[in-house]
């Protein structure tokens, strides 16, 4: 029979007459029943509030989003990555550029490297950003979401490494001919070269001094990243203080410390550097600020629903599961598809939002663990939909979600079996949340860039309702 039902599953994707299947599948003995029917699904939209955010992907910038009119902030922390290698990277070097009869650097920098700007036009609105280092590092084993702020929970260190910047998408301070090469990436470049004290009260001349120290004198420091953080640098903060017009993943940063050194026994100076990477392999979060009153009123519109990111947006849906199952004991659940049409964006603004590209059907009460525990789409109470925009499409299709729904009933029957208030104290039982995603190395994460769109539906739906169409299937004996 599961050899039979799947092929009556491929023949009904392909088209919606079943009257015949049942015969062409089986043999003379028997026969497959298939029976079609559509049920109507309710769905409204819930606010995101916040989202967990420790992922591989940085989003820096402010905008004003057309559809609000209110201002949308990401900002980040990032710890730094070492090798292993680089504890040995001094030895048998003799640092030749000095300060106060110390070793120094002769320059320090923080690069971060840019995807796409939210706005191609924009690229040079200016903005200003505040970079802070960390007193504590963040913790591995913490659940940090995009409502924290380590400057509100006290974690910036006093006196410790504060510089100003203000920037544009496009690096004005590069070449016109460097920046028009192939390959060339977007990025933003903070200097860090006025005198910084550390927790010990050694001033140097620059925090690329003081990173180079530690590495030339307790290179057991640089052991790893743990150490590191730990003993080194707990981290930085990079905050929006200033500005509108830009918004950016960051796709790469670091810490470059330039110095020059000679090998032992030899006359010759070298100039030198050495990068110490923000990426996936250590923590980071992002902080996102919306206008609350902005996304509960769009929260509130009854005639569609929303998704929408950063931390905004998600649509609820209310399965039928009830109808679906109650009185078809006896059959099997072959296939159960719904989709979610689009409504076109009418805005001719140039900034309006993009469109998510992909969403999760998640059930629930189980949206926190889902992403705290960096799960999978496991095709059975978890889906992926991607979109679809071509021209007589424009949805978001889960093709088969038959698993879920009967995982949803059997955990209705035994629930109400042992308890008659079950689905009052389980009121989410048969609800799904539909949610921006977007995925990396890291897996499924929560979709941090600017998204935003309508989908038919709501509690006043103006439009065909939202159905999911299920396909029955049973055998029977033709003598």
């Amino acid at each position: 029979m599961a050899c039979a039902a799947l092929a009556a599953m491929a023949i009904y994707s392909c088209d919606d007459s079943v009257s015949s299947i049942g015969n062409s599948l089986t043999d003379e003995g028997d026969k497959l029943d298939l029976k079609p029917s559509t049920y109507d699904v309710q769905t409204r939209t819930v606010v995101a509030d916040s989202v967990f955010t420790l992922s591989s992907m940085c989003y820096l910038g402010q905008v004003r989003d057309p559809e609000t009119q209110a201002d949308v902030k990401s900002e980040f922390t990032t710890q730094f990555h070492v090798t292993e290698l680089l504890k040995d990277y001094l030895t048998d070097c003799e640092v030749v550029s000095t300060w106060d009869g110390k070793i120094a650097a002769d320059s320090c920098e923080v690069l971060l490297y840019l995807s796409k700007p939210f706005d191609s036009k924009d690229s040079l609105e200016a903005l200003k950003m505040q970079i802070s280092e960390l007193a504590v590092p963040v913790q591995e084993g913490h659940r940090y979401y995009s409502n924290f702020s380590p400057r509100e929970k006290g974690m910036l260190r006093s006196g410790g490494l504060s510089k100003s910047k203000m920037f544009s998408y496009a690096n004005l301070l590069a070449s016109d001919s460097l920046r028009v090469r192939s390959g060339y990436t977007q990025n933003i470049r903070i200097k860090l070269d006025e005198p910084y004290t550390d927790k010990e009260g050694q001033t140097y001349n620059n925090y690329g001094s003081y990173l180079l120290a530690q590495l030339y004198y307790h290179p057991e420091k640089y052991r790893n990243s743990f150490a590191f953080t730990q003993e080194v640098c707990p981290g930085l903060f990079f905050e929006i203080t200033d500005g509108l017009g830009f918004h950016s993943q960051i796709t790469n940063m670091g810490i470059r410390v330039y110095y020059r050194f000679r090998q032992a026994d030899e006359e010759t100076v070298t100039n030198a550097f050495f990068t110490l990477g923000g990426t996936q392999e250590v923590l980071q979060t992002t902080l996102v600020t919306n206008d609350r009153k902005a996304i509960n009123r769009l929260a509130e519109e009854t005639q569609h629903t929303y998704l929408k990111s950063p931390a905004g947006l998600f649509t609820e849906v209310t399965l039928p599961v009830e109808a679906i199952k109650r009185g078809h004991d006896n059959d099997s659940l072959l296939a159960a598809t719904i989709s979610f049409q689009r409504i076109n964006n009418e805005s001719s603004d140039r900034r309006m939002f993009g469109i998510p590209s992909s969403i999760l059907m998640v059930q629930a009460d189980s949206l926190t663990t889902f992403f705290e525990k960096t799960k999978k789409a496991d095709g059975r109470t978890t889906f992926l939909a991607t979109y679809n925009g071509t021209s007589n499409q424009n949805v978001y299709a889960f093709t088969n979600i038959s698993n879920l729904i009967t995982i949803l009933w059997r955990n209705y029957l035994d629930g109400t079996a042992k308890n008659p208030n079950w689905v009052a104290e389980h009121p989410n039982w048969n609800k799904v949340l539909l949610v921006p995603i977007t995925s990396s190395a890291s897996g499924i994460e929560h979709d941090m860039s600017l998204t935003s769109t309508r989908l038919v539906g709501g509690p006043d739906n103006p439009n065909d309702p939202v159905k999911i169409s299920v396909v029955y299937a049973k055998f029977t004996e033709k003598y």
